[in-house]
Order: C-alpha cells, then structure tokens, then sequence
C-alpha cells in the first residue's frame, strides 16, 4: 500500500489546478467581480446565486449552505471522494505524476479505486470504439448507424463503439491490462456467469460511452442488434426477442449514477452556457442528430425519466437564477407516451427559474427521424417551434375530454385547474387562467379563475395537513432553532468586548449563523470583515499596517479569532515571506485553522468580494486599517467618558485630571485617523 502523496506533489498539482478551471467542469460560473465568480451552488438547491470562486485566492465558499475550501476540498465534496482519490484525479488532470512516500520507498504504481475505474472504463471505451470497424459482427452496427444519417466520422465523434458476442472478449481485455475482477464487476463491465467466472455485461451491441461533466467515461449505454455470431452469445440466441433488453445501460455504480447523469453534456455545456438553452431529447442518437443538425445544445437521460437530480444539472449548466433566464426545451413524441413525458417533466417545471417550452414534431418524428428525413434545417425549426411546457401540458390534459358537452368542458376544467394552481407566480397564473377559460370556451374569466382558486386552495389545505402530521417534530426543530437564534445574540453582544475569541467563541457565533454574513447594521462588524479580507487576499499592501492592530481592536468573536490566527503564523508580513504567494499564505491559514468553524470564516474571507470595485491599492488599505483603529479608539472614548461622569472633579482631582487628560488625547487621536481614512479615500 503506497504511503503519504508528498507536500511538493500536493502543492505542485494546486497549482496546475486553476480553480475556476475545475468547478467550471461542474457549475456555470459567471464573473462577479474583478477576482471572483459566482454561480448556482451544487450542494445544495437554491434559485439566486450564493456560490463564489475567488481566482486569487484558489478558494470556493457558498455563502448558503457554507461548504467552502480549495480546489482539493471541492473535488472531494462533489465527487465524495477522499485526499488521495482527489489528489489524483486532479494530479491525471493536470498531468502531474505523484510520489507516495511510504518507508523511504516510492511507489507510483498504487491509484485509488475510483481512478482504477475511470481508467478501466477509457480503456473500454477505446476497445468499443476499435471493434466497430473491426469486428466482423459489428456489421450489424455500422448499417444501424448508416440508417439514421451517421458515417464512421460521426461515430467517432461520439465514441460509439461495438460489444462483441463473446462471453468475456472485453473482460480478457481488461484483466491483461491488470485490472482486476473485483474492478470490473464493481464498474458494472462484467458480471459473474453462471458457470463461474466473469462475462461481459454487454454483447452484440451498439454502445454509446457515458461521461460525467469533467469529460471521464463513467458508464456505457448499449443498443441491441440483429443478428451476430450466436456461437459465443452470452445469450441464448442473440437478436431474438429473449436476447436481453433493446437498450441496456451500466447499472449503479461508484462512478454511474443514471438520475445525476445526462448524455451529450460534457459536449453542450459551453454552448449551453453561450446560449442560455438545453434541449432535452429521449435517446442518445437524438443527441447525435441534433449535435450534427447545429442544436449542439442538446442532451438526454440515461436511462431513465427526467427528474429532480436532472434539474439541479440542468440549472447548473444554465446558471438559472431570478436575474438571468434562460430556456429548457423538452423535445417528445406526440403520442400518449410522449403526453406522458411531458405531465413528468411538469412536475418538475416549478423547480427551474428560467422558462420550459416542449418541442413536438406532429408526425411523431423523433429527432433524429426528422433530421434523416428533413435535415438539419427541420430539426432546427422543431427547437424554433417550441410552446410553453405549461400550456403543452394544459392542452394534452383538456384534449382527454369532449368539449362539445357542458359537462364535458366542467370535468375538462377540474382536470386542468390543479395545473394551473400549482404556477407559484401570481400574475403567469392568472394568464393562464384566462387562456384556459378561451380554451374551454367558457368566456367566463371570473368563473373559470374562482375555480383555479378552489383547487390551489384544495391542494394548500392537502399540504398543511401534511406538514401538521409532523407537528411535535417541527414543534422540537423550531424551539430548538430558537434556542440557536437566542445563543447566537448572545454570543454577539456579550463577546463584542471581551472573552478569548477563541474556537468556543467562533462556534458560537458562526455554528448555525452564515459564516459568511456579518451585520450590516454594526459598522465595527463590517469594517472588520474588510480589514481581513485585505490581510488574505491582499496580503502584500496590507502586511504592514495590518499587523500592527492587536486582537482586541476585532469585537466580532470571529473576526477575532482569525486575527490571533493570523498572529500565531507570524502576522501577514511573516506569513507572506514564508509561503511566497497568496494562494499558498491562504493555504496555511485555512491548514492551521484546525476547528471547523473558524476554517469556513477564514474561506469566506478569502472568497468574499471586497465593498471596494477598484483596483486596492496603499491608499485603501490604510484607510480600513485607520477605520478599525478610529472605532476602536471610539469606543475607548465612551467608556472614558462613563469614567469621567462617575468621578467627582473635587474630590478625585487627580483622578479626574488624568482621565480628562487621556479624554482629550484620545479625541485628538480619533480625529487623526479619521482625516487619514479621508486622505486616503
């Protein structure tokens, strides 16, 4: 077992490891300001950007859910991977061989299980690929393709491959190349047969490789064929009606999960980010068609139905957000199946900020049946006829009924009221309300509203019922998320002038709070947090009038706690000389910041945007470290002057004199640091 990666090798792949280049593989990310960018969080589900990447500093924080650290740190969280299976993924990427130190003895040989089978699936992948125009069987492949418009140029531009008949021509494969059999079964390649030993999952088919949004080959989808050499069949008789499912995907797996996965978006996710559209199709030739047609937005599950994991993708890929809509066109078969696809994907309409429009060929056509036989203009002009998936669904509903009867339209308008009163947005609702009224024929906009009403009341009635069934639960969690409120303003007011400021005071005032939020009402707070947020990110301007300001000059528990940190490594300047950069000064600042809590601060300080949208210079630096000593030195002034007030000027002359002596020189002071913080604005 290989020991330790070496600190030179981790920091080596750190640097050939631009952060913004990887988290860029997974979100959509946007500039949002002079070192920072911003995009929709993938750990967890919201509808306006919180996630920021600073480039300077090499980190990532969400200001919502608070995961946050280094390029190391988000593979780990997205991935769920460890160190070392992140080290190395990252170290194959950047093309960075790692050293493992393990009793004086390197061993490059030694990967983790994870990239064990990555690797295992691109060796696959390129045998498939190979056996499509070598294979005698695979005959049957290259015809299926030729029928739907693809030649061998397009084929290698998807990767498409062939799975021979044999039992286990890929398993042999593989295991000469020294993956062992727990790897491929693992992987979902092989499967253990019936007379033991291994066989291929996959035989006598056309296969698609699957990748994640990094590019990796993590699954496979396979189409069976007619015909091949039934001999080694791992069938009874291949291309019979027994001989297995039309389509086979790879099963669940470490690196396969078909409900995160969406074929053709390693390929679209640049042009979806460039046009703010996806097009979801049903099957992997689609992707295909649409790609060669100029749709190169398009992409489609693996597998399975379109759903909630899909979505969070989806907005990802788009960054969808309140601010910034885009579109998400379903592309379905006009039939009752494809009816059927649509009313599931409207349950997840109400999901997405951005706008849902289906596309449907009315001749039934499938993509990539309408661009063999109208080209890549007809399916150009499928996407271009797309109608709101809202009004796609309402009318497939109300079609179900005779809308020539009374009774007809009534049941027609039962049927689509719940439809239109789950829309969250009040005004689009009352719309379609109306629309559904023209629909009908009713010409009875208020009846027809007051019955939309009656539904959506129905269904919040339904929903509260719901959440009461928890009642005691809820009655638990909201006391105990009071009790946190009440702890937090506590913490904040009775830390504000004393206490260590330590890990316990960190924890109690950033646990259940947003590491990343200070009050805005509390000018001490936020003039603080900028004062940090130089010493991290500019730590070269701001070294030397940082390091002088003592710890009790930060009231904020937190704010105090990062500023003994940063004194236990030196200060800014000493810490600066040591490391050499501001992306390896950061590193140790979160490496040495051993509590949890204190570390998310000290993220959120590196990543957070600076109040200042021009170039920091000396002048800027000086004027926020002369803020935090002006208020400090404010707030020496009110308790002299509480002094002043209890002592009396005739019988404590002396002590009087020395106050009002210090008063006076303190208000001096103040007076000084404030026409320097002008100065240098």
């Amino acid at each position: 077992m290989a020991g330790r990666i070496r600190d030179a090798d981790v920091a080596l792949v750190r640097e050939r490891s631009p952060i913004a280049d990887v988290v860029s593989e997974y979100v959509q990310l946007r500039a949002a300001g002079r070192n920072e960018l911003a995009g929709l969080c993938p750990f967890h589900e919201e509808k306006s950007p919180s996630f920021y990447v600073n480039v300077a500093t090499g980190l990532f924080h969400c200001f919502g859910c608070q995961q946050g650290g280094d390029v190391y740190s988000f593979v780990r969280e997205i991935d769920g991977l460890s160190f070392r299976e992140a080290a190395e993924r990252l170290a194959r990427r950047a093309g960075v061989t790692l050293t493992y130190e393990g009793g004086g003895v390197t061993d490059r040989t030694v990967s983790s299980q994870r990239q064990r089978l990555l690797e295992a699936h691109r060796v696959a992948a390129e045998f498939y690929a190979e056996q499509l125009g070598a294979h005698p069987a695979a005959r049957a492949g290259q015809e299926f393709l030729t029928a739907r418009g693809f030649d061998a140029q397009a084929a290698h531009r998807f990767g498409v491959g062939y799975a021979p008949t044999g039992w286990d021509t890929l398993t042999r494969h593989l295991l000469a190349r020294r993956f062992t059999s727990e790897d491929l079964v693992l992987g979902g390649l092989s499967k253990p047969g019936s007379r033991g030993g291994l066989i291929d999952r996959f035989h006598h088919r056309l296969m698609w490789p699957i990748r994640d949004l990094a590019g990796d080959v993590v699954g496979f989808g396979g189409r069976l064929l007619e015909g091949g050499n039934t001999s080694h069949a791992a069938t009874p008789k291949q291309g019979s009606a027994n001989a297995g499912p039309k389509y086979l995907n790879t099963p669940e797996t470490p690196l396969f999960r078909k409900g995160s996965l969406l074929y053709g978006a390693e390929m679209a996710r640049r042009d979806i980010a460039r046009h703010y559209q996806v097009v979801v199709v049903e099957g992997y030739t689609d992707v295909m068609a649409c790609h060669m047609a100029g749709v190169t937005t398009a992409v489609a599950t693996c597998g399975t139905a379109f759903g909630a994991e899909h979505v969070g993708v989806v907005r990802r890929l788009l960054m969808d957000s309140d601010e910034r809509r885009g579109e998400v066109v379903f592309t379905f078969d006009g039939d009752a199946a494809g009816q059927k696809a649509a009313m599931r994907a409207f349950e997840h309409e109400e999901r997405f900020a951005t706008q849902t429009f289906v596309a449907v060929e009315p001749s039934g056509l499938d993509p990539c049946e309408l661009w063999v036989r109208g080209g890549d203009a007809a399916v150009r002009e499928l996407v271009a006829r797309r109608v709101p998936l809202v009004e796609f669904a309402l009318r497939g509903v109300i079609g179900r009924y005779d809308l020539d009867t009374t009774e007809g339209r009534l049941a027609a308008l039962d049927a689509a009221a719940p439809l239109v009163g789950r829309i969250k947005d009040t005004g689009l609702r009352h719309r379609y309300a109306v629309n559904l009224d023209r629909w009908l024929g009713f010409l009875d906009e208020r009846f027809v509203a007051s019955r939309v009403a009656e539904h959506r009341g129905r269904a919040t009635a339904t929903d509260r019922a719901g959440a009461g069934a928890n009642g005691a639960g809820g009655a638990r969690a909201g006391a105990m998320a009071g009790g946190a409120r009440g702890e937090i303003a506590a913490g904040a007011s009775g830390g504000a002038r004393g206490g260590p400021g330590g890990s316990a005071a960190v924890a109690s005032t950033v646990g259940p709070r947003r590491a990343g939020t200070v009050d805005s009402a509390d000018p001490a707070a936020v003039v603080e947090r900028e004062a940090l947020k130089l010493a991290i990110q500019y730590p070269g301007f701001a070294a030397a009038m940082f390091d002088p300001l003592p710890p009790e000059m930060f009231t904020v528990p937190a704010h105090r706690a990062v500023r003994e940190l940063i004194a236990r490594l030196g200060g800014v300047y000493g810490g600066l000389a040591r490391t050499g950069g501001v992306g390896a000064w950061v590193a140790e600042l979160s490496a040495v910041a051993t509590e949890e809590e204190l570390r998310r601060v000290v993220t959120a300080l590196a990543v957070e945007r600076l109040l200042w949208d021009r170039d920091v210079d000396d002048r800027y630096v000086d004027e926020q470290m002369s803020r935090v000593q002006e208020l400090h030195v404010t707030r020496r002034i009110a308790d002299l002057k509480s002094r002043v007030q209890r002592l009396n000027a005739a019988t404590d002359t002396d002590a009087f004199n020395r106050a009002y002596g210090e008063l006076i020189a303190l208000e001096q002071h103040k007076r000084q640091l404030r026409e320097r913080g002008v100065g240098a604005a």
